[in-house]
């Protein structure tokens, strides 16, 4: 692999004195030029003035309408055991080491919100592969609220703002929940003790969705990919995050760069469950539903390799800011899956971006696929800083030697998988064992010792307390005692003790 580094590609030299954007050595930055005297009009020649009030002026892009509040590193993936008979990607196979940027955020908070509510976590990895940029997006909990993406739209309205008052509120995040039984698993999650880790550092990533893996000889197999914190899972009480964002909004962001910074690079162990091809078509659970987990009973976690941050960014708008992810960023070996929520993320993670930074935003260094040759037909549109020499071919087909489709990959690097039937609009396919409160009803009764239960029935208490409408108040109470009775009772309980002789709504 090249040596260079693509932490610091884009980095730009200090020089003796300050130019404008195009080189030019500049006069001043404390006066404009003005007419009659110091105190005259500014005289709208002065270029610099209007370059730099224009600049100023356009320093910010849309934040990301999901996953706005983050933060992230540079670091390096290792590859130590073998997994090469499960799939040919380059970036898996034994020994091999790959530069990586991990981005961190959380789903629901806005720029400017504190790191520490409860909320679930983005853990966004890339991979500057030599087959091209491995995008793996996923989050601090190995499953989703939703399973098909039609209704991420509503559900993020759900968990943001009133359009009227524009304030949060927890009627219309529980009126949702409460109407989408399959997001149960999820709030399980989230309202227990990893519902606000304690750090970036101090949580583990799944790749959430099930994704395809296939070998040299073109078999497949289906994977899960789990990223287990080698510094420990701890977890923040609601009032330790409510103390915290009191006093930093940004301590997960400013915690992962002074632990690198002191030299303590946090590091996390890379597993994978992997499950045979046909398996998928018998299993008792849906293993493309992404609001169920495959149980390690069934099918163990392997270990592949381990990764380490250990770069902080140069600039963090240029290299986290702009950073653009999305699953469909896949190199040979490794595809997606008939994963409903997974197909429409790979079409809204690069349409956003395209809206957010721009078309070109793959040309961005820290998009750019630093250790692959790019090859792409693709050309003009704004912020174009990449381009083929003169008089290559710009179409495809041609007969003046530009790259050629098919040429490189194997047949069996074609994203596929089987399918017949006509098509519908209908949920997925149900398994033996599918239901929605099942699983959340095994991690509340098997998982969580008592202490854990606890915790569970006081945040999900707290939260409804401020919860506004009966009739969702009860689609509350009747929620968690479908994910397992002794939950919804106590749950009951725990909201009139919190209300005491108020608790009409109980």
């Amino acid at each position: 692999m090249s040596d260079k580094n693509v932490h610091d590609v884009g980095l730009r030299p200090t020089g003796d004195f300050t130019t404008d954007q195009l080189g030019k050595p500049v006069q001043s930055d404390a006066h404009s030029l003005t007419s009659g005297g110091p105190d005259g009009v500014i005289a709208l020649h002065d270029s610099y003035v209007v370059e730099k009030l224009a600049a100023f002026d356009r320093e910010r892009v849309p934040e990301r309408v999901v996953h706005a509040k983050g933060g992230g590193a540079f670091g390096e993936f290792e590859v130590t055991e073998d997994v090469s008979q499960y799939t040919r990607a380059a970036a898996f196979q034994p020994g091999t080491k790959t530069p990586m940027l991990l981005r961190f955020s959380t789903v629901a908070g806005e720029q400017g919100s504190p790191d520490t509510w409860r909320d679930p976590r983005g853990f966004a990895m890339k991979l500057y592969t030599t087959e091209g940029n491995l995008d793996i997006v996923g989050n601090n909990t190995p499953v989703f609220f939703i399973r098909d993406g039609i209704k991420f739209p509503d559900f993020i309205h759900s968990q943001k703002r009133l359009p009227g008052s524009g304030l949060r509120d927890n009627t219309m995040q529980w009126d949702f929940w409460t109407q989408s039984p399959e997001s149960a698993h999820q709030v399980t999650y989230l309202m227990g003790e990893r519902g606000i880790p304690k750090t970036w550092r101090h949580m583990n990533g799944y790749g959430s969705h099930t994704f395809q893996w296939v070998n040299a000889d073109g078999e497949r197999f289906w994977v899960k990919y789990h990223f287990i914190s080698e510094q420990g899972v701890e977890g923040l009480t609601g009032e330790e995050a409510a103390e915290i964002a009191g006093q930093d909004a940004d301590a997960h962001r400013r915690d992962l760069y002074d632990a690198i910074e002191r030299g303590e690079y946090p590091s996390w162990s890379v597993e994978v469950q992997v499950i045979p091809y046909e398996d998928a078509k018998t299993y008792k659970y849906n293993i493309f539903d992404v609001t169920k987990t495959v149980p390690k009973s069934d099918y163990p976690r392997i270990k592949v390799g381990r990764f380490t941050l250990n770069q902080n960014p140069l600039n963090y708008f240029a290299q986290i800011e702009q950073a653009a992810f999305s699953p469909g960023n896949t190199v040979p070996g490794h595809e997606i899956s008939p994963d409903k929520m997974l197909m429409t993320r790979v079409f809204s993670y690069p349409d956003t971006h395209r809206h957010r930074i721009g078309a070109n935003f793959a040309d961005l260094p820290v998009n750019y696929p630093h250790y692959a040759e790019q090859n792409s037909y693709a050309q003009d549109g704004p912020m174009r800083y990449t381009f083929k020499a003169p008089n290559q071919p710009v179409y495809a087909p041609n007969t003046a030697g530009g790259p050629v489709a098919g040429q490189g990959v194997k047949p069996a690097d074609e994203m596929r998988w089987e399918t017949d039937g006509e098509m519908v609009r209908a949920a997925a396919t149900l398994h033996s064992a599918d239901d929605d409160f099942g699983q959340p009803g095994i991690l509340y009764s098997e998982v969580m010792n008592a202490e854990q239960q606890q915790v569970l029935v006081e945040n999900i208490a707290g939260h409804l307390g401020d919860v506004n409408d009966d009739v969702i108040l009860e689609r509350a109470f009747q929620y968690w005692e479908n994910v397992h009775s002794e939950l919804g009772q106590r749950v009951r309980d725990a909201y009139a003790a919190n209300a005491g002789a108020d608790a009409k709504y109980v």
